[in-house]
C-alpha cells in the first residue's frame, strides 16, 4: 500500500506554524532554517519581521511590527536596546551597487548597548556605539558613523558620510546641531517593564541557549 500523504491544508498549517515559531521561513515551497540567533533574556515578539543572520543580545526588546533586515551583510544586536513598533533597521547594499551582477563582500552592521529606537525611524547607518536614542520618524544613512550618547531629533534625516561626535544632539527642522553634557540614561526601568508585560499580550520568538554578543573590549 501506498503511504498515506498529510492533506494539503495540514501540511500548509504545519509550514505556517514552524515560521511563526521564529525558526523557520518560508521560500521556494519549502522551509529554510533562519539564521537568526536570540540571545536568552531577549524579548522580541513573534509579530516583529526579522530576516537574514541577525544576533540579538540579551535583555534587547523588539516590539511588533519592528522590522530587522540583514540584506548585504549580518546584524549584531547588543544587549539592552529598545526597537519600537515600525522601527526599521536594515543593512543594505549601496545605491549604486547590483549584487546580482557584482562580487559584494559583506559588512557587518554593529549595534551597541542601550539604544533606543523609537517608532517608525529608519536606521541603515553600519556602526552606532552605546546609549544613542534615535527619536521618531528620524533617518540615519548607510555612511554614518554614530559613536554614543548621541541624539537624533523626530524626523531629522542624516544621510551624509561622517562621524557624529559623541554627545551629539540632532534636532528641528533644519537639523541643528549642539553637545549636550551628558549622556542619554539606559532606559532600564522601561526594558523591565516591557519584559514583564509584553509576555502577556504576544508571543515571542524562540531563543538560543547559550547565545550571546560579543563584549566589546
Amino acid at each position: 500500500r501506498a503511504p498515506r500523504v498529510a492533506p494539503l491544508r495540514l501540511r500548509v498549517r504545519a509550514r505556517a506554524l514552524a515560521a511563526r515559531s521564529g525558526n523557520m521561513e518560508i521560500g521556494s515551497g519549502r522551509l529554510i532554517q533562519k539564521s537568526v540567533k536570540i540571545a536568552a533574556g531577549a524579548v522580541v515578539c513573534v509579530e516583529s519581521e526579522i530576516r537574514g543572520d541577525v544576533t540579538i543580545g540579551a535583555r534587547t526588546v523588539v516590539h511588533p511590527k519592528a522590522r530587522i533586515i540583514a540584506e548585504a551583510g549580518p546584524i549584531v544586536i547588543g544587549e539592552g536596546n529598545l526597537i519600537e513598533e515600525q522601527a526599521f533597521i536594515i543593512n543594505s547594499y549601496p545605491e549604486n551597487l547590483v549584487p546580482q551582477k557584482e562580487d559584494i563582500e559583506p559588512k557587518v552592521m554593529t549595534i551597541g548597548t542601550n539604544n533606543v529606537f523609537e517608532v517608525g525611524c529608519h536606521f541603515e547607518a553600519l556602526k552606532i556605539g552605546d546609549n544613542n536614542v534615535i527619536e521618531s520618524k528620524a533617518y540615519i544613512g548607510r555612511n554614518v558613523i554614530l559613536t554614543s550618547g548621541c541624539i537624533i531629533g523626530a524626523c531629522c534625516h542624516v544621510n551624509s558620510c561622517e562621524v557624529i561626535p559623541e554627545n551629539t544632539v540632532i534636532y528641528g527642522v533644519d537639523c541643528m546641531r549642539r553637545v549636550q553634557s551628558e549622556r542619554p540614561q539606559p532606559q532600564t526601568l522601561q526594558l523591565d517593564f516591557l519584559m514583564k508585560i509584553l509576555p502577556n499580550y504576544h508571543h515571542l520568538k524562540k531563543t538560543v541557549k547559550g547565545c550571546s554578543t560579543p563584549i566589546k573590549s
